[in-house]
């Protein structure tokens, strides 16, 4: 079965280069951003994990943990490290799963249930399909689901962009529009009236009947 926004994101406990943990006790109240590898010492993979790594102040910044996850063991996993900051320059802090058996892969619809359960002898382009990009919010929901091609390099600032699209239409009935970026105006919700949209952002642009814009309201 497929996961889809507002779905609680599936819980597991999983080894990873900090130790065993549970996912939604390492979540906490936070936000938390789970992006998977098809296969460790991989190039494109290699590119993205120390781009994160470069961002995870970025992360903390919104209240958002970070962690990686590959179907290769977690011994793999810290080899990797070294690579990742060679070729990067960043060292790669964040935890990162070993998902060996494939359980959390196919837990969150990476891996079809006949994929066998076993990393062992599998290659980048057996594990094609875990390209994904999971944001969960302080409620264990996911917020946001990317699946990239095995070619294609992920776009991590857009991640940003979302959470910060994602965590402000959390707090107040409005909502972003396209390529909106933190500080430009906003989209008042239908769901609000125009004598309630004045008395919550004071000041609105009414584009047309069921498009207005206000200021982006503070906190």
């Amino acid at each position: 079965m497929s996961l889809r926004i507002n779905d609680t994101a599936p819980d597991f406990s999983a080894e990873t280069t900090h130790g065993t943990i549970n996912f939604h006790d390492w979540i906490g109240d936070g936000w938390a951003v789970l992006f998977s590898h098809p296969k460790d010492f991989t190039p494109v993979c290699t590119t993205e994990l120390g781009t994160m790594a470069g961002l995870e102040d970025e992360f903390e910044k919104r209240n958002t943990k970070i962690i990686g996850i590959s179907v290769d063991p977690v011994e793999d996993h810290v080899r990797w490290k070294d690579d990742i900051k060679k070729a990067t320059g960043h060292a790669v802090d964040y935890p990162m799963i070993g998902d060996k058996d494939l359980k959390v892969a196919k837990l969150y619809d990476m891996l079809p249930a006949d994929a066998g359960e076993s990393s062992d002898g599998r290659t980048a382009a057996d594990n094609a399909t875990v390209r994904s990009v999971y944001v969960v919010g302080p409620d264990k929901k996911i917020k946001l689901v990317l699946t990239y091609p095995m070619t294609t390099g992920r776009n991590f600032a857009e991640i940003l962009r979302a959470i910060d699209s994602i965590q402000l239409t959390a707090k107040h009935q409005v909502a972003t529009p396209a390529n909106w970026q933190q500080g430009e105006d906003v989209i008042i919700t239908p769901a609000v009236s125009n004598e309630d949209a004045e008395k919550r952002f004071g000041s609105f642009e009414t584009i047309l009947p069921y498009l207005r814009k206000t200021k982006q309201p503070a906190g």
